[in-house]
């Protein structure tokens, strides 16, 4: 079927794109490319399944007539950077709730019959259940990006009730790896190819979340959209992570080790009385994914260690010491 991908150029949206085009799909992506790049889908263009267009989802304009014959929408659009949201609610206002309806009320209007959002693990907040299940019910975001996030979840919801839309909610973990271009681990490898003596770390180190590896974060995808147009999901909300959390040191610890460096002095930064790395920082993120391993799906790297790691040789690829 023709398969929307919203965010398509981005980081999580360009691996998706990939995969199922691998899988034969009729990919579709729209992309303003703001934060997408077109390096990440130039390796696709001139094949006859996939087509994109450059368009801004805030404005359904231009790019609402893609959706006529579309099976399924992918929504990946999204500014990913919580620690900016604080500074700028406005434009992730713009960038998640504007977008968000625009793509789910073309969605109703085309009879799009599947929805696929990537939503995210700061939803939770700083959950008293953890690991924290998807049942959890005190969601109290402490950042704009979560709450946005969640109000989109709601939008979708509503949606879906009244519509008849089949809709599928992915919470990811902190995903690491190929293409990625923030975070904490990338963030790390640039410090250090610039300064390898020195490593700021903003807060006290001891912040703990789940990390997941990105060609994991994408095969579960892949794994749950497959079971959703089989009718086979019990649940419309999945936690993508992986098996257990890692601290901030320790991820710092990780890098400098696959860097090969040695006596790097560690400066720690925190940004609030009680250690976090920003206003909005959760401390400490543990999904639980019983319910993604119950359909049967395995992660290839289940500890965070292993997808930190192999992030970091990801990264090393294309950081140079001049950035």
């Amino acid at each position: 079927m023709k398969v929307i991908v919203t965010g398509g150029a981005g980081y999580l949206g360009s691996h998706l794109v990939d995969k199922l085009l691998s899988f034969g799909e009729n990919v579709f992506v729209i992309d303003n490319f703001s934060t997408g790049r077109e390096e990440n889908i130039s390796h696709n263009i001139g094949r006859k399944n996939f087509n994109y267009f450059r368009a801004d989802l805030r404005y359904p304009e231009d790019w609402h007539p893609f959706f006529k014959d579309a099976g399924v929408i992918m929504h990946f659009a999204a500014d990913p950077s919580v620690r900016e949201s604080f500074f700028k609610p406005d434009k992730h206002f713009r960038d998640e709730i504007v977008a968000t309806f625009n793509v789910v009320e073309n969605a109703r209007k085309y009879d799009v019959e599947y929805v696929v959002f990537a939503s995210s693990s700061t939803v939770y907040g700083d959950a008293s259940t953890v690991p924290t299940p998807e049942e959890y019910k005190n969601l109290e975001p402490i950042s704009i990006y979560g709450g946005f996030k969640l109000a989109c979840e709601n939008i979708l919801k509503v949606y879906s009730k009244l519509y008849g839309i089949k809709l599928l909610i992915l919470r990811f973990a902190n995903v690491v790896g190929g293409r990625g271009t923030r975070g904490v681990v990338y963030d790390f490898v640039v410090k250090l190819r610039r300064n390898p003596g020195v490593l700021e770390i903003l807060g006290d180190g001891k912040q703990r979340k789940s990390y997941i590896y990105v060609d994991d974060a994408i095969n579960a995808t892949i794994h749950l959209y497959n079971l959703l147009i089989k009718k086979r999901l019990p649940h419309d909300v999945y936690n993508i992570g992986s098996e257990d959390w890692i601290s901030v040191d320790e991820i710092a610890s990780i890098v400098v080790k696959e860097m090969g460096l040695k006596d790097v002095v560690f400066h720690l930064n925190p940004q609030t009385p009680d250690g976090r790395g920003w206003v909005g920082d959760v401390k400490n993120m543990l999904l639980d994914i019983t319910r993604l391993k119950e359909t049967g799906f395995k992660l290839k790297y289940p500890t965070s260690g292993q997808a930190v790691s192999r992030a970091v040789k990801d990264y090393l690829k294309v950081v140079s010491i001049s950035r």
